[in-house]
């Protein structure tokens, strides 16, 4: 994800700032679920 990222900062084109609003929206759930996985009594 993080290559693909960076691939989408040198392109730098309109499909790339989707990869990026993407990638922010993935990373942002799997925060959550770490988050919420952790969290005693869940």
């Amino acid at each position: 994800m993080l290559i693909l990222w960076l691939l989408g900062l040198v392109t730098g084109t309109t499909f790339g700032s989707y990869i990026h609003i993407l990638l922010v929206i993935a990373i942002v759930m799997v925060l959550l679920r770490v988050i919420s996985g952790r969290h005693p009594g869940s």
